[in-house]
């Protein structure tokens, strides 16, 4: 299995500790990036670790000061199909934990509209939005200082299922809609060779059902159509897992801290 470069395990007690370490990586990342380029571009993450870690970036008065909230760019690394109020979306449960908190004008968040009727259209919209932000001339990717990425008990990542279309992307699609037929529904997603193209991407993985999905991607072989989150290897950047005990379980390999 190829190794992503400067691939880094971390094996922390629980999602509180994950949490407090992905929002002092989250601050470094935007500082430096801020100092590089005076702006910082993330793609957030739904789920349950994501969550507390908006949550402590709003309110932790440390880290909250430490923020350069003004430089900041958020985007969104995948949707649901479903509106901006929906108990589902990404983007709701973003604003309710960090963003209606947080110092943000409007235009620096960028949503997926989950609520179009046509997934392929919001699709477009999304790398329309990518591609006029990041200035992208033909063929060339965005680039985020950082990629929130969360697992699944699968080995998915983002909204890249096994076996959908959504992992092998035409060329030059930035932002895709999937089907994903075992949950009935479809997503939307930004590509795989997106994601890679970030300067960090930070895994956040919790709970024993995932231990053996984890052991797989990580030290299995390279079966990227069964376990997408093979796909996420970057291309000029770091890779970084901060999983849990009962997650990293049957890991061989990892610091455990």
């Amino acid at each position: 299995m190829p190794v992503a470069a400067q691939r880094e395990i971390r094996i922390l007690k629980d999602g509180a500790a994950i949490a407090r370490r992905a929002a002092d990586i989250f601050v470094q990342a935007a500082q430096s990036a801020v100092q590089r380029a005076a702006s910082f571009s993330v793609a957030l993450a739904g789920g349950s670790t994501p969550k507390i870690l908006y949550s402590l970036l709003a309110t932790d008065p440390d880290l909250r000061a430490r923020l350069p909230w003004d430089k900041m760019q958020l985007f969104f690394g995948d949707e649901r199909h479903v509106g901006p109020d929906d108990p589902q979306s990404n983007y709701k449960m973003a604003f309710d934990t960090m963003i209606g908190k947080a110092p943000l004008k409007p235009e620096q968040v960028h949503r997926m509209k989950g609520e179009l009727p046509d997934v392929a259209q919001a699709a477009r919209d999304y790398e329309q939005e990518l591609q006029e932000h990041f200035q992208l001339k033909e063929g060339q990717l965005p680039r985020f200082d950082l990629v929130l990425v969360g697992m699944g008990d699968e080995g998915h990542c983002l909204s890249l299922f096994p076996g959908t279309k959504a992992l092998h992307p035409a060329a030059g699609r930035t932002v895709v809609s999937n089907w994903v037929g075992k949950l009935f529904t479809q997503r939307i997603t930004i590509t795989a060779p997106v994601a890679s193209n970030a300067a960090m991407i930070l895994f956040t993985v919790t709970g024993k059902e995932k231990s053996l999905a984890l052991k797989a991607v990580l030290e299995g072989p390279h079966e990227p159509e069964q376990l997408p989150s093979q796909l996420l290897q970057p291309t000029d950047g770091k890779l970084l897992w901060l999983v849990d005990e009962a997650a990293g379980a049957m890991l061989s390999n990892g610091i455990r801290e």
